[in-house]
């Protein structure tokens, strides 16, 4: 049984357990707090928090999720306590002077780690998007913003402890600052519509899809799981990973995910199948035996012994968002009561906000889904800058944001809708907006001086704005050398360099033997004329098509 008590102004879950004491300080605070701009400031308070703590005899670690930053330990009582004595004092006196060294140190973790691409595409780049995005935010850090982010977030009032063993440890402070119990963060869409998809640059499908938080939902999730490995692997053989997954998100909604692998002649494939079993659960062909199967499993769970302790950190966290707590119980009666029908509504209710990556080389506009969106619906007014060289693009720099016109669109951030900008030494700058939207201005491809780069600075909020470290000279971004000529121009150049060449060796070789026979006459003459006239056109004809290629836009 779960008791809740408290230890210096925080809030506290207590579950009686024998042997090692485990321990959890759960506050309220992960990325989906942070602007792109800031993104990493959670993240590098927690490597500070823990510096002092080094190598030790018993374990503990800490994670900065969305929402959540989460302090472990495993130990005697003794460890436990010298443990989380040492996080708050380490929350309350940041050791800043090693702020640099742990930058280096976060920016290496970054090199492996991958990042998911879905949460751009429905959030863009802001709160739960950021999960898409590197933590750039940790290059303009300074001492001051970390210690005031601090001091907001990482407080009494915004944090839950638990503890399992057998009792409280003795002498267990929490010596943290007064504050304010936070929010979660607003949910962003960067999707006017649902179903929707989008090309990735991945091999594998990926989709997702949000749902009220439920017992039904999970069951869903479970059930969409076995049909996955069924439909994907046993019985089609598209697939070598074929599976779906229940993730809360901590404001009464949780995420469905399912992802497919496949090779690339049977992606095509394993998408239709995807779809197809989700397709058939929407429409409620739904196997009456693996909803009791999964129903079963899960209720075995809830009664293994030692589960309320094994619930802790999960309570830890309802209390912190505001959930209401339900006993293992409450929890069963909850779950026993899940019919096929309650997974058939949660199967239409996942289907209605689907997200779906489609792999590379893999159509997706046979799905009837919408378009994700890849370009604005408008673009700004201001002074055009064509590309050098022979991009088909146009940058836009005005008086309220930029835009790059493509040849299928235009790409608009307007300066007060600007998430981060992204600025180089050596000029370059990299402008996204809080729809995910990027627009890149580069004096290497633009035909731009600094002056208009200056101009861009000038307008950018300076919160929003990112340095970045210089970058070797030779890998700046280039324009193509020459344009993308349609299959049209294509031919015509062809035929007009042979037409050329041809008949410019057969004239110059008239010319010559013309030139040296006193009998030739004046209509021999004008036919060279003729034919050179014709040679000097089929020229002027490719110059004029190479010409638009180069700079068509």
């Amino acid at each position: 049984m779960i008791t809740q008590t408290e230890v210096d102004g925080v809030p506290t879950l207590y579950v009686p357990s024998s042997g090692t004491v485990s321990a959890g300080l759960l506050f309220r605070v992960g990325y989906a707090d942070e602007t792109l701009a800031g993104a990493g400031v959670t993240h590098i308070i927690e490597h500070l928090a823990l510096h002092r703590h080094g190598v030790t005899d018993y374990h503990h670690n800490a994670t900065t999720d969305a929402i959540f930053t989460h302090f472990r330990v495993r130990g005697s009582a003794e460890h436990v306590v010298a443990y989380l004595t040492g996080v708050c004092a380490g929350l309350t006196e940041l050791p800043l002077d090693r702020l640099e060294m742990e930058k280096g140190i976060l920016r290496t973790e970054a090199t492996n780690r991958g990042l998911p691409v879905l949460p751009l595409w429905r959030y863009g780049a802001v709160g739960y998007g950021l999960a898409s995005y590197p933590q750039w935010g940790v290059n303009r850090l300074g001492p001051d913003e970390v210690y005031r982010w601090a001091r907001t977030w990482f407080t009494r009032h915004n944090a839950v402890l638990w503890v399992r063993g057998p009792s409280l440890p003795n002498g267990l402070r929490l010596s943290l600052p007064s504050g304010t119990r936070r929010p979660l963060p607003a949910v962003s869409s960067a999707l006017p519509v649902t179903p929707a998809y989008f090309v990735g640059e991945e091999s594998s499908i990926v989709l997702d899809a949000v749902v009220r938080h439920s017992p039904p939902a999970a069951v869903f999730a479970s059930v969409l799981d076995r049909e996955l490995y069924r439909s994907l692997r046993q019985e089609g053989g598209y697939s070598y990973t074929a599976a779906a997954s229940y993730d809360p998100r901590g404001d009464q909604f949780a995420t469905v995910t399912a992802v497919a692998d496949a090779l690339p002649a049977q992606r095509q494939a394993a998408l239709g199948g995807l779809l197809d079993t989700l397709q058939a659960m929407r429409a409620g062909h739904i196997n009456d035996a693996d909803v009791a199967a999964v129903r079963g499993a899960a209720l075995d769970g809830l009664s293994e012994p030692g589960v309320e302790a094994e619930r802790l950190a999960s309570c830890a966290a309802d209390l912190l968002t505001g959930v209401t707590y339900q006993s293992v119980e409450d929890l069963k009666t909850d779950l026993a009561a899940v019919t096929t029908a309650d997974v058939h509504a949660a199967a239409v209710e996942a289907w209605g906000s689907l997200l779906v990556q489609v792999p590379r080389g893999t159509r997706g506009d046979w799905t009837g889904f919408a378009a994700a969106p890849t370009h604005s619906t408008h673009a700004v007014a201001g002074t055009h800058h064509r590309a050098r060289g022979a991009e088909r693009t146009t940058l836009i720099v005005g008086d309220d944001g930029v835009t790059l016109l493509t040849g299928d669109g235009p790409v608009t951030v307007r300066y007060e809708q600007c998430a981060a900008e992204l600025r180089w030494p050596d000029g370059g700058r990299r402008i996204i907006g809080v729809d995910g939207m990027t627009v890149p201005v580069e004096p290497t491809v633009w035909r731009i001086g600094l002056e208009t780069v200056a101009s861009i600075d000038s307008r950018v909020p300076p919160a929003a704005v990112i340095p970045m470290p210089a970058r070797d000279p030779a890998r700046l971004p280039r324009p193509a050398a020459f344009g993308t000529a349609t299959p049209r121009q294509k031919v015509l150049l062809v035929v007009l360099g042979v037409i050329a060449t041809s008949l410019a060796t057969c004239n110059g070789v008239a010319t010559v033997a013309f030139g040296t026979d006193p009998t030739t006459m004046t209509e021999d003459w004008v036919l060279v004329g003729v034919v050179w006239g014709a040679v000097a056109a089929a020229v002027a004809a490719i110059w004029v098509i190479a010409r638009r290629i180069r700079q068509r836009r």
